[in-house]
């Protein structure tokens, strides 16, 4: 893939909501170009040492990560993950590695905008209950997800130097 990646530029000015937004909406779009025009076998290649650690592994922990924190916690909804995560920690990884790299990529697109939807509805003070007695905010899952979402792009933008050399912020 030798296209330039069509994302959305963080805005340089705005509200909170507008720039945290802005750097996850990058982030996201950043993920979708490393993970684009990649074969199958490609997607599940193994790199480094962890054999979990290939572009469809990591495409389905962060949609799978999506899910959990927009949908499940900050919108209420069944954890559909929790019983096979219960069995084997590493479900989502595994569970990728045998789905088509383009269907791994509309799914996680697909995520991407509920999790938008559910952000748009909420203000980034609105607190929800969170595993007990906790609560959590919708801006600490914003910013959770900027870092999680950020940490796994450079493992992405690593994985696929070494599969066919492309490179690039």
């Amino acid at each position: 893939m030798t296209d330039e990646p069509k994302r959305p530029e963080p805005p340089l000015t705005g509200d909170e909501r507008t720039q945290l937004n802005g750097f996850l909406d990058f982030l996201r779009a950043t993920v979708v170009w490393k993970c684009s025009g990649l074969t199958d076998e490609q997607a599940r290649r193994p790199l480094v040492p962890s054999e979990l650690t290939t572009v469809a592994g990591l495409l389905g922990h962060l949609t799978l990560v999506e899910q959990y924190w927009f949908t499940v916690v900050l919108d209420g909804a069944e954890d559909v993950w929790k019983e096979a995560l219960e069995v084997d920690p590493d479900a989502e990884f595994r569970v990728a590695m045998q789905t088509p790299i383009e269907r791994l990529i509309a799914a996680y697109e697909a995520e991407c905008e509920r999790s938008r939807q559910v952000v748009a509805r909420m203000g980034l003070d609105d607190e929800v209950a969170f595993r007990g007695d906790r609560k959590v905010n919708v801006r600490f899952v914003v910013a959770h997800m900027i870092e999680e979402t950020g940490r796994h792009a450079g493992h992405l933008d690593l994985l696929r130097e070494l599969i066919d050399g492309l490179t690039g912020e």
